[in-house]
C-alpha cells in the first residue's frame, strides 16, 4: 500500500523522529498491531522540503538485550569427495562432500538464515547492534585447501559469512591454503581466527606452551591480514581450566569447542559449544541438529533506499 505524499507522510514522519536520524537508513521502529502493518517494502512519500522518498520495509529481528541465545554454530572440517572409511577412517568422519555442502548451504538460504560471525555475536552482546532472525554461524576448522577451491566459492554465491580457523604453521602447506588465499578470503566475508600454532592440544600442556602457542599464532595471523584477530577454537575440542585462563591472558575474546549445543551467552565466551557437521547425515539430520530458532520480533525499517535497508549482519 502506498501513503498519500505530503501531510500524511510529514505526520508519520513526526511520530517517529525519536527513532529517526538522517542518512540512507534512518531508522528502525517496532511493529505495532496498528491497521497499517506493511508486509513488504512500500514507497509512502515525501519528507516536507527534502527530494528524498521514504519506504517502509517490514523484517525480522532478535532485539538487544537478551543474556542468551539460540545459535548454532556449526562445524566444518573438509569439503571435498569422501575418501575411503576402510583406509581413512578419520578423514571420513571429517568430510562433508561439496553436493551435500552445497545442499545444506542452499537450505539454509531458502529458510531464512542469516549466516554470522563472531564480530557481529560481540556486536549483540555487546548492545551495540541486533541480529537478524535464524542467526547462524558456519566454522571450519584446520585451514584445509578445499575451504578456499571449494567452501568458499558456495559461500560466496549465497552471501554467506563464516569463519575459517587456521593452524598458521600449516599455511602454505600442501593440501592446507596459502598466505594470499588467507587474505583474500579475509576481505570477502570470512572471518580469521586461530587454531594454534600445529594444531597442539592445550589440554595436555603447560601454561607455557599453551601462552606460546595461543599468542605466536595470533600475532601471525594478524600481522598477515592486518586486522586484530581475537577468536579461537581448541583442537580436537580440547581444553581445561589453564587452557581456557591462557586464552584470556594473551587477548582473546571467545573459544569454541566441540561440545554440541546451540545455546550461547556473552559469559560462557570462551567455551562455546558447535553442531558438528561431520559429513553422510542426511539432510533431515542437518536440519534438526540447527535446534529450534530464536525467537524474532517483527519491525519495520525506514529507509531512502529503494531496495530497504540492511539492518541484519548477515
Amino acid at each position: 500500500m502506498i501513503l498519500r505524499r505530503g501531510a500524511a507522510a510529514a505526520a508519520f514522519l513526526a511520530a517517529c523522529v525519536a527513532v529517526l536520524q538522517v542518512g540512507d537508513s534512518i531508522g528502525v521502529i517496532p511493529q505495532t498491531p496498528v491497521s497499517a502493518v506493511v508486509e513488504a517494502q512500500v514507497p509512502f512519500g515525501m519528507s516536507t522540503g527534502s527530494d528524498h522518498e521514504f519506504f517502509l520495509t517490514h523484517k525480522q529481528m532478535i532485539p538487544i538485550g537478551r543474556r542468551s541465545i539460540r545459535v548454532p554454530i556449526l562445524m566444518y572440517h573438509y569439503i571435498r569427495a569422501a575418501p575411503s572409511m576402510y583406509r581413512d577412517r578419520l578423514g571420513w568422519n571429517l568430510t562433508v562432500t561439496p553436493a551435500d555442502f552445497q545442499t545444506q548451504m542452499g537450505w539454509l538460504a531458502a529458510h531464512g538464515y542469516h549466516p554470522v560471525d563472531f564480530n557481529d555475536l560481540r556486536a549483540y552482546f555487546g548492545g551495540r547492534a541486533p541480529l537478524p532472525s535464524k542467526p547462524v554461524v558456519i566454522t571450519f576448522d584446520d585451514g584445509y585447501q578445499d575451504l578456499y577451491t571449494t567452501a568458499y566459492p558456495i559461500l560466496l554465491s549465497h552471501n554467506f559469512k563464516a569463519v575459517a580457523y587456521i593452524v598458521t604453521s600449516f599455511v602454505g602447506r600442501s593440501r592446507y591454503v596459502t598466505t594470499d588465499e588467507v587474505v583474500e578470503m579475509d576481505r570477502h566475508g570470512i572471518e580469521i581466527a586461530s587454531h594454534t600454532v600445529d594444531h597442539a592440544d592445550l589440554a595436555r600442556t603447560s601454561t607455557y606452551w599453551a601462552t606460546f602457542q595461543l599468542s605466536t599464532s595470533r600475532a601471525w595471523l594478524q600481522n598477515l591480514v592486518k586486522h586484530s584477530v581475537v577468536d579461537f577454537a581448541f583442537p580436537s575440542g580440547q581444553f581445561n581450566a589453564m587452557a581456557v585462563s591462557a586464552l584470556q591472558a594473551t587477548g582473546y575474546d571467545t573459544g569454541v569447542t566441540e561440545i554440541p549445543g546451540t545455546v550461547h551467552s556473552r559469559a560462557d565466551r570462551y567455551t562455546w559449544t558447535r553442531v558438528r557437521v561431520g559429513g553422510g547425515e542426511v539432510l533431515s539430520d542437518f536440519i534438526s541438529n540447527l535446534g529450534t530458532p530464536e525467537p524474532a520480533i517483527d519491525v519495520s525499517v525506514v529507509t531512502t533506499d529503494p531496495k530497504g535497508a540492511t539492518t541484519s549482519p548477515g
